[in-house]
């Protein structure tokens, strides 16, 4: 919390009930963002000091507790809830006059726009002091991207800047391919002008643990596996704690998914493109004569007699041997097959996983496991949600990349120090609530 020295006409303990500024003292108190202050205090030198750093501090994160959407909103609210202004620092004795001028507001983002790092060292900072207060945190992760569009103007470059247009932001296309009423492959695609935000979410507790901010136009599957480099560097506990990694189709990398598990020893729940589903429906295991395998990662074995398709029962996977254990149906369902004389699969057949890294992960793509696994990933469109109706970002007045980045930052220790303030509170239930008081 960025501590106040400040004249005080009564203090949080006299007051009866703070209603909803009871989450923004969760808030304050939860961030370790002293390191911060005195990076910002020392920067500022012996200046001026009308609107002290800690109180700036302090507003600007008030703004993203009770949802303002722009400055004035928030000085707005400032200049009339003589509450609000004591919590975060404000001098009592001088009221309204001492909330600051926008222009106020605009000259102190911009010194944070040079702290970039520092603001991202604190989201870090509390993703370890979750780690401690939640032993099995980290278990399961899940990454995504968020589309933030941008409601500026793209700026011509020979433009002189003038803060009303966007000179950093470019387009974005999210494509998705599906089934149409035929059964075809069918594309749909939206574009937006602005920015995506990157994210990897603890998806048990849907808290974010790692963040990127790139334009709309950066490919989601790069950029995944350069937030988990980046995770790996930052909280390489997080990545040994963690057992399995999800996401979406646009994140079905060999490279990836190979790396998660040989090198970390996550096991990735990535559904598979549909890529080669009609040119080749299925393909043979190596080493087998009829046991062929599709796009899904079903295992099928072919009766020599009939030439009739059945699934064949999944075994389980076989750490020490890198493999996939697949039995013969007709023994472990006690079905009858015609031509089980003359097949060459006798018991079981092992299918190891550079059969196709793709396609043959440590989590069978038919397994039961997997499809469990695999729901879990919504909590990473969850947060999302939460960043675009509880933190303004679906209706935003944010213009360039650093501003983006700041503002992203400084959401996302918002979001992570609610909940590790309500877990200190023993308030685990509404570790995830902006809105219920405490």
């Amino acid at each position: 919390m960025a501590r106040i020295a400040q004249k005080q006409l009564f203090g949080w303990e006299e007051i009866e009930d703070l209603g909803d500024l009871a989450r923004l003292r969760l808030v304050l108190e939860s961030l370790p963002d002293e390191d911060l202050m005195w990076k910002l205090e020392r920067a500022r030198g012996v200046g001026r000091n009308d609107y002290p750093v800690r109180v700036m501090w302090n507003s600007l994160l008030a703004g993203f507790v009770f949802g303002h959407e722009s400055v004035e909103s928030l000085r707005r609210e400032l200049l009339r809830n003589a509450q609000l202004r004591q919590v975060c620092g404000f001098d009592v004795l001088r009221g309204a006059g001492a909330v600051p001028s926008s222009s106020a507001y605009t000259r102190f983002l911009k010194v944070l726009m040079r702290h970039e790092e520092e603001i991202e060292g604190l989201v870090d900072k509390v993703v370890t002091d979750l780690q401690e207060v939640l032993p099995d945190f980290g278990e399961c992760l899940g990454v995504d991207s968020k589309g933030i569009r941008s409601y500026a103007r793209r700026a011509p470059k020979d433009q002189k800047r003038d803060g009303r247009r966007d000179r950093d932001a470019d387009w974005g296309v999210k494509t998705r391919w599906g089934l149409d009423k035929e059964g075809k492959l069918a594309k749909r695609s939206r574009s937006w002008f602005g920015y995506k935000l990157h994210l990897i979410v603890e998806t048990n507790y849907e808290l974010p643990v790692a963040y990127a901010v790139t334009k709309a136009s950066t490919g989601d599957c790069p950029q995944g596996r350069k937030l988990v480099q980046k995770l790996e560097e930052r909280h390489p506990d997080l990545v040994e704690r963690c057992e399995v990694f999800t996401g979406d189709k646009a994140y079905d990398d060999t490279k990836l998914i190979s790396e998660l598990w040989d090198r970390d020893g996550i096991k990735a729940v990535i559904p598979i493109r549909e890529d080669w589903r009609e040119e080749e429906p299925t393909r043979l295991v190596e080493g087998t004569e009829n046991v062929v395998y599709n796009f899904k990662g079903d295992v099928l074995c072919c009766c020599p007699q009939t030439g009739t398709m059945s699934p064949m029962a999944y075994g389980g996977f076989e750490k020490d041997r890198g493999t996939l254990k697949y039995r013969c149906p007709a023994r472990h369902y006690q079905m009858e097959c015609p031509g089980q004389a003359r097949c060459p699969v006798k018991g079981a057949v092992r299918i190891n996983l550079s059969e196709n890294r793709r396609v043959f992960t440590p989590i069978a793509r038919s397994s039961y496991v997997w499809e469990n696994e695999y729901k879990k990933r919504s909590a990473v469109e969850r947060v999302n949600g939460r960043l675009d109706v509880s933190f303004g970002f679906e209706r935003h007045f944010i213009r360039g990349m650093k501003k983006m980045k700041v503002r992203c930052g400084l959401a996302l220790a918002v979001m992570l120090g609610m909940a590790l303030g309500r877990i200190k509170e023993k308030q685990k239930d509404r570790m995830r609530s902006l809105f219920k008081a405490a």
